[in-house]
Order: C-alpha cells, then structure tokens, then sequence
C-alpha cells in the first residue's frame, strides 16, 4: 500500500462504488455496512479509503482519472444499451439522460487539472 502516495484515487468499481451501494442499502433497507478501510483503485493500489473519490475535481492520480474515465463511458454504453431493451421499466428517454450524465463525468475526468 503506497502509505507515502499524495494522490487521491478512484475506488476500481467507481461507478458502483461500495459507499454507492452502502448508500442504496440503507435508502432501501435501512441497513448500513461498514465501510472498508482499504479499497483497490483504478490504478491498482490498495490505499484506504479516505484518499479515494468518485468526484473528478478531487482526484488527482492520473492513472485513477484514466480509469475512471473508460469505466463512465463503459458504463454510458451499458445504460443506452438496457433502455433499448424491450421490456426493461428504463425508458429510453431515462436511458439516454443517464448516459449522457455519464459521459459528462468521463469528459470531467479526462479533462486537466487545476
């Protein structure tokens, strides 16, 4: 674990992300598991979990944003894909919002640093 690492990383699950899921858990059914105190990012490293974060103006690993990155555009293609579905209770309209949230956050990782 990089102990002496400055850089605030990305969880490797960053879009469901375990504070996500923990958040989801105990909207639904008020039930609230611990958070670990390692995570693995994006970039590889198990660091712990207070130097990770899913919002782009806080992470400064590189490698992490790249990361990041590929997994919301991933993720984007995973949505419009699913609201194409027949069947599925996501609309398209709901689909394409989504998605385009997701693409948002990839551009907000891939852009520089300030």
């Amino acid at each position: 674990m990089g102990e002496d690492d400055p850089h605030v990383h990305v969880e490797v699950k960053v879009v469901r992300g375990q504070a996500a899921v923990r958040t989801m858990l105990a909207a639904t059914f008020g039930l609230a598991g611990d958070l670990p105190s390692t995570v693995t990012t994006g970039c590889g490293l198990r660091v712990p979990y207070a130097m990770t974060s899913p919002r782009p103006d806080r992470v400064t690993c590189l490698a992490c944003r790249e990361h990041a990155r590929s997994e919301h555009l991933r993720f984007a293609d995973e949505i419009e894909r699913l609201g194409a579905l027949p069947g599925t209770s996501l609309t398209p309209a709901v689909a394409r919002r989504a998605a385009e949230r997701h693409r948002a956050l990839a551009e907000e990782f891939s852009g520089s640093q300030g």
